[in-house]
């Protein structure tokens, strides 16, 4: 059955505000993952330091995730009750104070209650993202927006990693001066977020009535097409839809993917390939740059083909086809033999996986409303995020079992391949998709 519905073009004129509001979300997220990447470019002198193991490296890089993974749910669910400025505020203030307090970190258990708690701040972020582009972008450009903003987060560890190499020479060799500076500039990235963000464009003093009418059609047209926007749905009732659930699975594939590499990679070229700090700190750069540009695209490309072919479909095989060539790739990372062959090899999977990154809350973003957005985003990157607690425990132990880097590579892409065929297979939605900014009848072009 065909659906009309007035949607706005968008076609007028004028700067839109909400393009201050991704640059200020693109800043925020970029100091995200410069802290994050922090320690894995410090763990070479970390675990050095405290004769830590591989599998006890391996607890401390998971406990993280175990401090991440609900607040990734807690952060979303919370932004639809409080709004994404005041949570967002809140994450950056929490993650910045325990980015600073990792340098009073003095072994296994002050390092493991850190990184535990720096997990708390650094959980919303996503979900939080999502419901701040969704608040402010119209549905045809959410991939764009949601890609656009994200992309400074490989681009936070590419400028991160020689800044953390840069800070620790600078200080002789002193690997906690670079977790206090990045601390202390997170207060200033909460100030800017303050300023310059409102949960929505009605909320801004700043905005133009124009932008304001063009998101509350949007909103509206979004509103009446999402499967159950009936008030009578629970949040459980949109956690069960199978298409949330594979979603969340192939987002799980993903970052056992993404942790594999955050959490080992420079370790890896150490020890594998011999590289010193400052050897990592430019190598260790360059997949985190090829996903910056990933990441950019990646919402670009599918909005782009989902005029063609539906957004549902483009978004879909996006991930599921660009999953798969993680997979084949990713394996023989720790088989080659030469450092330029794997840093090439994880180059292309960093790529290729952070173009997949832009798709999975676009993925959902049509089939549910506003309301539970936040909510049921921060789900899907809970679910994914039990990875980040998965996989450098366990790959901690098969590198120390079997002194072997590249059987953890080849688990890793076993993983991911099955995921990404999970959401091939069973990911469906029924639904018809707007697949036009400017088409008003919607003819099913989402299966």
């Amino acid at each position: 059955m065909a659906v009309s519905t007035p949607v706005s073009t968008g076609k007028a004129g004028g700067f839109r505000f909400r393009w201050a509001v991704l640059s200020m979300n693109f800043l925020v997220l970029g100091l995200n993952y410069a802290d994050r990447a922090a320690i894995g470019v410090a763990a070479p002198l970390i675990i050095h330091e405290y004769g830590f193991s591989k599998g006890t490296w391996g607890w401390i890089a998971a406990v993280f995730s175990l401090g991440y993974a609900p607040f990734c749910f807690i952060g979303g669910a919370t932004s639809d009750r409080f709004g994404p400025r005041k949570v967002m505020a809140w994450a950056v203030g929490w993650w910045s104070l325990f980015t600073a307090l990792t340098a009073a970190g003095f072994g296994f258990v002050s390092f493991m209650v850190i990184r535990f708690l720096f997990g708390f701040g650094e959980g919303p972020q996503a979900s939080v993202t999502a419901k701040t582009m969704s608040n402010w972008f119209p549905q045809r450009k959410l991939g764009t927006a949601l890609g656009l903003s994200q992309a400074s987060t490989p681009l936070g560890g590419a400028v991160g990693t020689p800044i953390v190499v840069a800070l620790i020479e600078a200080f002789d060799g002193n690997w906690r001066a670079p977790f206090i500076i990045l601390g202390a500039i997170g207060v200033l990235f909460l100030l800017g977020w303050w300023v310059v963000v409102r949960d929505k464009p009605e909320a801004h003093p700043w905005v133009k009535r124009a932008e304001v009418d063009e998101m509350a059609a949007d909103s509206g047209a979004h509103e009446a097409a999402a499967v159950g926007a009936d008030e009578n749905r629970s949040l459980l009732g949109y956690l069960k839809m199978p298409l949330v659930l594979t979603t969340a699975l192939a987002y799980f594939g993903y970052t056992w993917v993404l942790f594999t590499f955050l959490t080992w990679f420079p370790d890896f070229l150490h020890e594998a390939h011999g590289l010193d700090l400052t050897q990592i700190a430019f190598t260790g750069s360059i997949p985190w740059l090829c996903g910056f540009v990933g990441l950019a695209l990646g919402g670009l490309f599918t909005d782009a083909l989902g005029r063609r072919v539906g957004l549902f479909r483009s978004r879909k095989w996006t991930t599921v086809i660009g999953l798969l060539v993680v997979a084949c790739a990713f394996g023989p990372v720790g088989i080659v033999r030469s450092a330029g062959g794997a840093v090439t090899l994880m180059a292309v999977c960093v790529f290729i996986l952070y173009i997949v990154g832009a798709q999975f809350f676009a993925i959902i973003g049509p089939v549910i409303p506003h309301r539970r957005f936040g909510a049921v985003s921060g789900f899907v990157h809970f679910i994914a995020n039990i990875a980040g607690i998965i996989a450098p425990i366990i790959l901690g132990y098969v590198v120390d079992a079997t002194d072997s880097w590249a059987l953890s590579f080849v688990v890793s892409g076993v993983v991911v391949a099955l995921a990404a065929i999970s959401l091939g297979v069973f990911g469906r939605d029924r639904r018809q998709f707007v697949p036009r900014a400017d088409t008003v009848a919607v003819q099913g072009k989402g299966h």
